[in-house]
């Protein structure tokens, strides 16, 4: 593999080719920059591709993470109108099965109305006729604007869309170190897994958005990042239980949201910590705790057949030692410039955040990007209708 042709543009390399990644690069090109992304697998074949599928309203996150309230139901907005067709826009419940989860209620609707997320209460008749399957001794309902979307065709509408404009998408390159000097990052090297031979591309500018992998890919350049990968299991059963994504009335826990996708439905997730990413496993027991919580809100996901179950890091923002979950952890996210934080030039890293946050964080990583590369040119992406996601196919 060899770098694009020089040119007056600036050259940015991009490392990950997940959802982060791929807005970043359409963010970039629009931006006049030339753009080259590198993922060692598949592209989304990371976090990306695991998800659930949630387009959040931000309403789980409403009472005790405000920041990342107002990220998601921002971008939850935004996204329908630049990627039209990507969603099913079928709204969520929050369902309240005891008295504690009631007393939880009255403070997520009030957070949701001072997080700027559209709620209202429902009783337990309203409830039901909507989704006839729930728990029948629920108490009562707020309804969110949740949706739901395909976890890779979201992000090959981006990638397809920076193609479109001159980005270079690399699958199955992986970097495995950084060329510096002077304690500055000039560029990446690494093997190609298609053609077994290593490569080396000239940059003005280096990304890390490798998600979990974030950290291993700093420590590549010298420098550290305070990256906690955070696996959550997730149970997908035969069958579409819900036709709304139905939440459990309470703080963030185990097994307490069922998301609709095709003809199945995905319970999730827990959450643990781990140091490697690559090294995740699924658990037995965090399988059953899907099926023991999941029934509480749906008593069907008790005897729904089993299609599969698997585990997917988050890439959450915090130093060692300070989580036992994860579920401790903001999921907002953060943009380091490494020359600021750590003193080596070149070299920025974005991590943290969620799917629904991705083209935020492209966002502000371009920002950070062309303040230092000095161009000034302002985000495009708010207002880009993406291409559909077979034009990333398309030669």
């Amino acid at each position: 593999m060899t770098a694009p042709l020089r040119s007056p543009a600036p050259h940015v390399v991009i490392v990950g080719g997940g959802g982060t990644g791929a807005a970043l690069a359409l963010d970039l090109v629009l931006r006049g920059l030339r753009v080259t992304l590198v993922e060692r697998g598949e592209i989304t074949s990371g976090t990306t591709g695991r998800h659930h599928g949630l387009l959040h309203s931000g309403a789980r996150y409403a009472v005790n993470d405000a920041e990342s309230a107002i990220e998601c139901i921002e971008e939850n907005q935004l996204l329908r109108r630049v990627a039209p067709g990507s969603f099913e826009e079928n709204d969520g419940l929050f369902v309240g099965i005891d008295d504690e989860d009631m007393a939880y209620g009255e403070k997520l609707f009030a957070a949701c109305g001072e997080t700027g997320i559209p709620a209202r209460w429902l009783s337990p008749a309203e409830a039901l006729h909507l989704e006839p399957n729930l728990n029948p001794d629920l108490k009562g309902a707020i309804q969110v604007p949740d949706a739901t979307f395909d976890a890779m065709r979201l992000p090959l509408r981006w990638f397809a869309t920076a193609k479109a404009h001159g980005a270079v998408i690399q699958p199955f390159c992986e970097v495995t170190g950084m060329v510096v000097r002077n304690a500055c990052v000039m560029g990446v090297r690494g093997r190609d897994h298609r053609t077994e031979r290593d490569f080396e591309v000239g940059a003005d500018l280096v990304v890390n958005a490798g998600g979990p992998w974030a950290e291993k890919i700093a420590a590549m350049a010298g420098v550290d990042v305070p990256i906690r990968p955070s696996p959550g299991v997730l149970l997908a059963l035969r069958g579409r239980l819900c036709n709304m994504v139905v939440n459990r009335m309470h703080k963030s826990g185990d097994g307490d949201i069922v998301v609709p996708q095709r003809a199945l439905s995905i319970v999730g997730t827990s959450s643990w910590v781990v140091n490697d990413p690559d090294d995740l496993g699924v658990p037995e027991d965090h399988v059953q705790k899907m099926y023991d919580e999941g029934s509480k809100i749906i008593p069907a996901v008790r005897s729904a057949p089993f299609r599969q179950a698997w585990s997917a890091a988050r890439p959450l923002i915090g130093g060692p030692g300070g989580a036992d979950t994860g579920r401790e952890l903001s999921r907002t996210f953060k943009c380091f410039d490494h020359m600021e934080r750590d003193g080596v030039d070149g070299f920025v890293t974005i991590s943290g955040g969620k799917a629904t946050t991705a083209r935020a964080m492209a966002e502000t990583t371009a920002d950070v990007v062309c303040r230092k590369l000095g161009i000034d040119m302002p985000c495009l992406t708010r207002q880009t209708v993406l291409l559909p996601h077979t034009a990333y196919y398309a030669a």
